[in-house]
This record gives C-alpha cells, structure tokens and sequence, in this order.
C-alpha cells in the first residue's frame, strides 16, 4: 500500500497544526465572551477556508489545503473519526435513569418537543422546496431531513447552559435533560432511517430498516449495556487506570460504528447508542467521562468544527432569506412543541417558556446532520450554512432568554408525574 509522500506528511502536519493553533484562540476568545468553544472553532475555519483565506490569499489556501489530494484525504479521515467519536461524547451524557424518574413529565416535554418543530419543519420544506434548496432529489427524504434538523436538541450545550444557570440540580434542570436525552434517542433513530436511504444503495425496504434500527437501538440498551456494566469493574481493577478504559471504550465505540455502516443505518448511530449504554454505566466514573471529554474536546472536535469552514464559502452562499426562514422555523417548533409540554406539566407560563428555551440549543448535532446531509447531496451549500448559522444562534441565545425567562421563577412548581 502507497503512503504518503514526504512532502504530502509535511502538508498535512501544517494542516493540522493551523487547525488546532487557531481553532484554540478563537475558542479561548468564544469563552471570554461568554459563547460556546464551537463559535470559535467555526470562525477559525471560516478564516482558514475559502471565505477568508481563500479569498485574500487564494495562493496560500491552494498549497495549504487544496493541491495534495492524498494529505486532503488523510485529513478528511481525521474528521471522520472526529465526527464518530463527537457522537460518541454525546451519548455519554444521557443517563436512562434520568429519564425513567423524571416520568411522564419527561416524556411529554420530549414528544412536544420534537412532533411541533418536525412537523414545521417538515411541511414548509415540502410546500416550497425551491426555496429550501431541493433541486432534483427525493422531496419526501428532503422534508423528512428537514423535519428532524429542526427536531434535535444540542444536550451538551442545554447541560452547560444549565449548569451556568445554576439550574442544573433543580426540577426543571432534571426534566430539561431528561427531556433532551429522549430527543437525542427518537432524532437520531429517525435520521438513522433517513440516512439507509440518502444515497446508499441499500437492499433492504423501508419497514426492514426501520426494524433493524429499531432491534440494534433495544440491543444495545440491553444486552450491550449489561455486558458493559459486568466488563467495566474488570477493566478498572485489571487494567492500567485511565488508560484501559480510555483505550477500550473507544475501540468498543469503533466497532459498534463500523457495524452501522456496514449495515448502511451510517458509523454515528452505533457510536452514539454505545455511548449511551457506556456513559449510563454505574461503573464509568465521572472521572473517567470528563477524561474521555477532553480529550475529544481539545484535539478531535475542533478539526471537525474548523473543516466545516474549509469545505464551504460562507460569503457566496449567505442566503439571508434562507437563514431567516430556517430560524423562525426552528425557534417556533422548539419553544412552542417543548413550552407546551412543560405547560401541560404543571409549569406556569413563564416556566414553559424557559424550559422551550432550554430545549431549543441545537449546537453542534445540527451542524453535524447537516454535514451529512451536504456530503450525500441531500441539502445544498446555502441550506447548510443556514443551518449552521441557526445552531450558534440557538446555542448562543438559549443561555440568556433562560436566565430572563426565570430571574422571577425561583420557586418552581412540582410537575405532574
């Protein structure tokens, strides 16, 4: 097998190198306003990429990333993995436990909040398919994806807003979560459908895959997660602490990626639902998931965030019309469909209203989605950049109408259970 050439190794070495460099100041800079990391990652590849770079320097970007195929493809196997493994981190913060004692109040929340914004997000797609961006594709598949984009929730991003608030320990921080972790399992199970048929030339029918999905998600939840709760003691006793668990959870995390894309389901389902069944593990310490986190969180995450800005010019496909709908849609389906659900639980207005807030950061699962669906010709350059521009503005201003949504709500009711 042919490797890389001397001079393609040095070419990557200086991609990944700028990446990392700038994606940390910008991220550092992000933090000292207030704003997610992934702001920052995200303004580094538009610096590095065709919007900026490639248009003050266009030399320098061409040799930096473009006119070496084989180091550009390395790179893209780097964010590859980046993107399996942001999955993976995002499944270790759903605890099942949460869920089943937060109750019906829950589950209310959740189905709210992902039935309203689907359904906005689904009908205004496929009533106007020009606008969106639909050229020649599967106008069913489009509005399908749309509708689930529109229906997922950023967890990472609601826990930290909530843990900034204080909220985190409180009835309405619990149930936000636990709502959100339900989200996160009906999303991406839906996407995971969407995804079987987005390009692939896949054998099996519509119902075969909607089942398989639906038997790989109870297997995991059960039988894996048992034989994980039974290994884990083992590993942290036999095996050098935090590196075996750190070693194994990953590959563990690999395999179970690369057995949902073997069955064409896509690599970032069974990287979630084993994250899931690890991170609910009594036995993962939370030790060992904030290792785990940081270490994704500092090297991987912000090469698959700064290569979203390498792909595409923000500046020639801004569609400020396109971006308009995107967020109204968005910020409609979330706070009414989840501030109903809430309502419907015993929560005042102003209450539902906050915990509609809340659920409304979608963070880097929505650029995530996107990305996919851009790389199977689903959605074009101007949708996903809408797209991208409505998950930073969701995650930026979920924390603030939070906060104003409860400075006058400190006693807050015992929803209906």
């Amino acid at each position: 097998m042919e490797g890389l050439s001397h001079n393609e190794v040095i070419n990557l070495l200086l991609q990944l190198a700028a990446m990392l460099i700038l994606a940390r100041l910008l991220a550092e800079g992000a933090r000292k306003l207030k704003q997610p990391a992934v702001v920052g990652e995200l303004m580094a590849g538009i610096l590095l990429g065709p919007t900026i770079l490639g248009g003050l320097f266009p030399d320098l970007f061409q040799s930096l990333f473009m006119d070496n195929p084989s180091s550009a493809m390395a790179l893209d196997g780097f964010v590859q993995i980046a993107v399996i493994l942001l999955l993976f981190i995002a499944g270790l913060e759903v605890e099942l436990h949460l869920v089943w004692s937060q109750g019906k109040a829950a589950i209310s929340i959740s189905l709210m909040g992902l039935v309203v914004p689907f359904a906005l997000g689904f009908l205004f797609p496929y009533t106007f398919p020009d606008f969106f961006g639909l050229a020649d594709g599967n106008r069913l598949l489009f509005s399908l994806f749309m509708g689930t984009a529109m229906s997922i929730t950023a967890l990472p991003v609601v826990v930290r807003i909530l843990m900034d608030l204080d909220l985190f320990k409180t009835k309405m921080g619990m149930l936000i979560v636990a709502a959100a972790m339900v989200n996160d399992i009906i999303g991406w199970l839906i996407f995971s459908v969407i995804l079987s048929f987005m390009g692939k030339a896949s054998s099996l029918s519509l119902v075969q895959t909607i089942g398989l999905t639906l038997l790989f998600t109870f297997f995991m939840l059960t039988v894996v997660k048992a034989i994980v709760n039974r290994i884990l003691p083992w590993i942290n006793k036999k095996l050098a602490w935090p590196g075996g668990v750190l070693s194994l959870s990953i590959a563990l995390c690999f395999l179970a990626a690369a057995f949902t894309e073997w069955l064409g389901i896509h690599a970032i389902f069974g990287a979630f639902l084993f994250g899931v069944a690890l991170g609910d593990s009594e036995h993962m310490s939370e030790r060992a998931k904030e290792i785990v986190h940081q270490f994704i969180n500092n090297i991987f995450a912000p090469l698959f965030f700064v290569s979203i800005g390498l792909k595409i010019n923000f500046i020639a496909n801004f569609d400020i019309m396109l971006i308009l709908a995107v967020l109204v849609i968005s910020f409609a389906g979330k706070i009414i469909g989840s501030g109903l659900g809430a309502w419907r639980v015993g929560f005042d207005m102003k209450e539902s209203l906050a915990v509609g807030f809340g659920m409304n950061a979608r963070g880097a699962m929505e650029i995530i989605l996107g990305l996919i669906a851009l790389e199977n010709g689903l959605i074009d350059e101007r949708l996903f950049v809408a797209l991208v521009v409505m998950a930073i503005i969701t995650s930026m201003t979920s924390g603030p109408l939070m906060k104003w949504s409860t400075k006058k709500s400190d006693d807050l009711p015992e929803p209906s259970v």
